[in-house]
């Protein structure tokens, strides 16, 4: 009796000790993102369900304004962003840095307006909240509201605010006339009197959310990063295929209500990308519109921005290449 608890406890120290190895002298990095939300949730999930861990990564995710976030990348103050619309954006503008995954290849973002207006048409010389100028919601709101035929440069006003909670703030307090926003924020505005106007993943399509990094990291770490690019893509798989589980992170992730997890999750689950690949169709839209906003009239190829190698390898390695 007493051997065969004795081996029991020695069988339980050892999972124990196992499911702890990796942790012990793991890899500490840091991760900007901008919300708490849907957008972000491949990190939360890859958090929460230990996939970083396994990987040998001690990861801190931090939000950020993307501004702030991209500052810190190429200060070094943190190792990746998922805010890859400024990350491109500061490599136009000559910065070493380079998306290297992707891990949402549509976008969740919806506009959603005031109870008063019922079309896009209709925001027509009306102001529309963004998360922050140039970011990845202001060229989305951009390409939206000029989808349907309003002209973004001359007759939207775009009005910078922060979070999607500070957004939707601001649609109650009637600051902004609509914002663009992730779930679950949309279906709170739903619920609150507000209208969805439009659901841009279903229009447009491009890569919204992934992971950038300094050509630095790239050149020093490389198997640092290949681990966290393989924690990404094996989130990504659990999203797509648990649904009950992907919903609870959620849930705790963002901090909002069972039913509006759910509806986020079934809207959004189809944008969340099999392999981490970076649709380079979608991302000549990202670069070409960021150019306009820029000013930049010099040719840009793809490859300024993006550095798929070690993702190739990853996917080699995982088996999930489509």
């Amino acid at each position: 009796m007493i051997g065969r608890m004795a081996t029991g406890i020695f069988t339980g120290l050892l999972a124990l000790s196992l499911w702890l190895a990796p942790a012990r002298g793991a890899d500490k990095i840091r991760i900007g993102v901008s919300n708490y939300n849907i957008s972000n949730l491949t990190v939360g999930v890859a958090q929460t369900e230990n996939f970083f861990r396994q990987e040998g990564i001690d990861a801190e995710i931090i939000r950020m304004n993307p501004n702030v976030a991209t500052m810190a990348l190429v200060s070094g103050d943190i190792d990746y962003s998922t805010l890859v619309g400024s990350v491109i954006g500061a490599n136009l503008k000559g910065a070493r840095l380079k998306m290297i995954a992707c891990s949402q290849d549509r976008t969740p973002l919806s506009l959603v307006s005031k109870a008063a207006v019922k079309s896009v048409k209709e925001l027509k010389g009306k102001t529309i909240g963004v998360g922050s100028y140039g970011s990845t919601p202001d060229i989305i709101a951009r390409l939206v509201v000029k989808y349907y035929g309003v002209d973004p440069e001359t007759e939207i006003k775009m009005l910078a605010l922060g979070s999607d909670t500070a957004r939707l703030s601001a649609l109650k307090e009637g600051v902004v006339d609509a914002i663009i926003v992730a779930p679950p924020a949309d279906y709170e505005g739903k619920n609150m009197g507000f209208n969805i106007l439009s659901r841009a993943g279903e229009i447009l399509r491009f890569p919204y959310n992934g992971l950038g990094a300094s050509v630095k990291k790239l050149g020093e770490k490389p198997d640092e990063v290949k681990r966290v690019i393989r924690a990404i893509v094996r989130a990504n798989g659990f999203i797509r295929r648990n649904r009950d589980g992907a919903i609870q992170v959620l849930v705790s992730w963002t901090k909002t209500k069972p039913e509006f997890a759910a509806a986020a999750y079934e809207s959004s689950v189809g944008f969340f990308s099999q392999d981490g690949t970076i649709p380079e169709d979608g991302l000549r839209i990202v670069v070409d519109n960021l150019k306009k906003s820029m000013n930049i009239t010099r040719p840009v190829a793809l490859s300024e921005v993006l550095d798929s190698t070690l993702l190739s390898e990853v996917q080699r390695e995982l088996g999930v290449k489509k």
